[in-house]
């Protein structure tokens, strides 16, 4: 064993050496490490969307604070009412509701009729009405919105309070979310790679197509349950006059949308959902699609107007302590909805209830419910909690196959999407100058122009014919930017802007992009945007919606404050283009977008006259291809500015930025497959000396297109 050490230990030290290179090596294209103040940004890109949600939330508490009066409250609703209509969007024409019974069950003095009916033509909607089978007419009725669980009305919870109402003689018409019960869209079948989602993601995957078309997934929930009252109005049993709804978490989102859009709803009770935005954006953060309402914060909305819109009408706050809705910020919107409810002389109609557990139906809650709509549904009796067997789910289901697209092939909320895209033309930008194009970029990304702060400088270290620089440049909000600047010895006087989605340490590994472009004389400058590199999100509050590594409730933060994450990281190229230029004194550079971040790079290069020339390589070509594939990739939904085609796409943007050259390569559609040369050719037509177009992003072809700069 001593023969051996002196063999042993040069090879531990050259391993050990080896070792200490690489890390040297890996650790020189991280910027963060080295300010440890500044180190903990991974959120940063979350937080800086919270700084202006809190802003806009700070304006609307302002606003509220400064109310008095009935009138004051009165013209507030009027203005709310507005509001609240332009998130959700217009509603459709009523179509008829085409309902069918299916079957029909009794037992322990409960009959239920299975049905369905038609929200929009031949978009169908499971569900069950039960009634007392003694009484048969003037019946107050609960219409019953299901939380997020894939059996909807037919779980045990859900039953237990649906079956104590019919027994204190309500009737409760229940009905599937599209995504849950008989609505599943997504249903597990070969060769489909999205498919058996949980019930927020049956939500969000196809919300997020329906946010790319510019509709408010929520506008087809709340449509579901105007509908329903529709149809209970139908019924010769129901009093008119006397109708309610109530629902738990995803059905509390929903029941409290119903009980603020439809006047006919005398008494609402949401359980486990209301809170404020505040504290949900510091807690659990923003919940999957139908749950965000397109432009709600910037408007001057919080989820207390629910409420507020609705007085003097009965409202009941279901609530629990560790619900991950948070309790603090129910309890504040109690407090400001009473006020409302005070000044309209009806503060005895508003009221809460709280108990001390988690996200969950307890009996405290569910016998207060009960005594509220006894209350205010006029329906006296006693409001205890009863144990009364459930049926079984089999039971319940209304078709044969237990799902509704098998068994009638109807509309789904892609299908839906479809239509609505293909039913309104984009806007055509034919003969408009690019400064009107600007301007409608300007309005639908939330773009602000932004000014270049402090920049640090990170060091410097030597490589093979060049030195690697590093920077924090202070991007749009409190965050800094980390940066890697590439300087050769012998410079041609050029500069490279090099934005890859997956971050800038993939480029400048030896070898890479960065060392090959800096080898040929370009300066070239790779940094991380927010939500890459350095720069990824981790730790995001709640991510209902994560869908294939990717966050959708981060995009939904934006979706709420008007503010894109396109519009954060064009600010984010501007201040880095404005960097270069006081840095090299010179007024152009050439821009390269790499991945999913192919659009911000668009977008920023239409607002940033510096970039002289930009390559767009392996990135999606059109917006619209998002929602013309079931099986869309969710990676590309955040470089999306919602709503966009119905105004432009981004062949318009690059058609726009003639003279200055562009070239396109290697473009894919929404699911990720390449884009033929012919149909690449029919959606770009301007081709020629502005637009190059190529099936190929490799280096040399980069490298050959750069070199074709005068």
């Amino acid at each position: 064993m001593r023969a051996m050490k002196p063999v042993i230990l040069p090879i531990l030290l050259c391993i050990s050496l080896g070792l200490t290179t690489f890390v040297r090596a890996q650790d020189d294209l991280a910027v963060l490490p080295y300010w440890k103040y500044y180190h903990g940004q991974p959120g940063a890109l979350y937080r800086h969307l919270c700084e202006q949600a809190f802003g806009q939330l700070e304006q609307r508490k302002k606003m509220v604070q400064a109310l008095r009066t009935q009138q004051d409250w009165q013209k507030r609703q009027t203005v709310v009412r507005q509001k609240l209509q332009e998130a959700f969007g217009t509603f459709p024409e009523k179509t008829p509701l085409n309902p069918v019974v299916t079957g029909k069950l009794e037992r322990d003095g409960i009959t239920v009729e299975k049905l369905y009916f038609e929200s929009l033509p031949k978009y169908y909607v499971t569900a069950a009405l039960f009634m007392p089978a003694g009484k048969r007419e003037n019946l107050p009725a609960i219409v019953f919105c299901s939380g997020h669980g894939a059996p909807a009305f037919r779980s045990g919870v859900y039953q237990q309070m649906i079956l104590n109402y019919v027994k204190k003689g309500f009737a409760v018409l229940a009905f599937d979310p599209i995504g849950q019960g008989e609505r599943i869209q997504y249903e597990k079948t070969e060769g489909r790679r999205f498919a058996g989602l949980k019930p927020t993601l049956e939500h969000s995957y196809p919300g997020a197509q329906s946010f790319v078309a510019g509709v408010t997934p929520a506008m087809y929930f709340v449509w579901d349950g105007i509908r329903a009252v529709d149809y209970l109005l139908t019924r010769p049993e129901i009093d008119a006059t006397r109708i309610g709804v109530t629902g738990r978490s995803g059905g509390g989102t929903q029941s409290a949308y119903l009980a603020a859009m439809d006047p006919r709803i005398r008494a609402a009770a949401p359980e486990c959902y209301l809170t404020t935005y505040d504290k949900l954006l510091r807690s659990n953060g923003p919940q999957d699609a139908e749950q965000i309402l397109t432009g709600m914060l910037a408007k001057g909305l919080d989820l207390g107007d629910l409420v507020e819109v609705r007085a003097p009408r009965p409202t009941l706050m279901v609530t629990t302590t560790r619900d991950m809705f948070s309790m603090d910020g129910a309890r504040e919107l109690f407090d400001e909805a009473k006020k409302a409810y005070k000044a309209l002389g009806a503060e005895s109609n508003l009221g809460m209830v709280e108990d001390d557990a988690p996200h969950a139906s307890t009996q405290k809650n569910r016998e207060a419910t009960y005594a509220f709509f006894q209350k205010h549904l006029n329906n006296p009796g006693s409001s205890a909690d009863e144990k009364i067997p459930a049926f079984r789910a089999e039971e319940l289901n209304v078709t044969p196959t237990g799902n509704v697209f098998a068994a009638l092939k109807g509309e789904t909320l892609f299908s839906l999407t479809q239509k609505r895209a293909s039913a309104v033309a984009p806007q055509s930008i034919a003969g408009n100058s690019s400064q009107t194009l600007v301007k409608q970029v300007i309005a639908l990304t939330g773009y602000t122009p932004p000014t270049l702060g402090e920049v640090i400088f990170s060091g410097k270290f030597p490589r093979d014919g060049y030195d690697l620089e590093r920077y924090l440049v202070k991007g749009p909000g409190a965050y800094y930017l980390p940066v890697l600047w590439f300087k050769p010895e012998k410079s041609i006087g050029k500069t490279v802007l090099y934005i890859d989605s997956k971050g800038k340490a993939g480029a400048a590994q030896k070898g890479g992009v960065a060392d090959q472009l800096v080898q040929a004389g370009y300066d070239v400058v790779l940094p991380d945007l927010s939500g890459a590199g350095e720069l990824a999100q981790a730790d995001l509050p709640g991510g209902d919606s994560e869908l294939d590594s990717t966050s959708l409730n981060l995009w939904f933060a934006g979706i709420l404050t008007r503010k894109s994450l396109v519009a954060v990281r064009m600010e984010e190229i501007q201040l880095l283009t404005e960097f270069i230029k006081r840095k090299t004194g010179t007024t152009t550079v050439s821009a390269v977008g790499v991945g999913t971040f192919v659009p911000d790079v668009l977008h920023a290069t239409l607002l940033t006259p510096a970039i002289g020339r930009l390559a767009l390589l392996n990135g999606l070509g059109t917006y619209r291809s998002l929602i013309e594939q079931e099986q869309y990739l969710p990676r590309y939904v955040p470089s999306v500015v919602a709503g966009a085609i119905n105004t432009y796409d981004l062949p318009d943007l690059v058609a726009a930025l003639a003279p200055r050259s562009v070239w396109l390569a290697g473009v894919v559609n929404g699911a990720g497959q390449p884009v033929s040369t012919s149909e690449l050719e029919r959606l770009y037509p301007s081709k020629g000396k502005h637009l190059s177009l190529s099936s190929t992003a490799e280096r040399a072809a980069l490298l050959a297109w750069l070199g074709q700069e005068k």
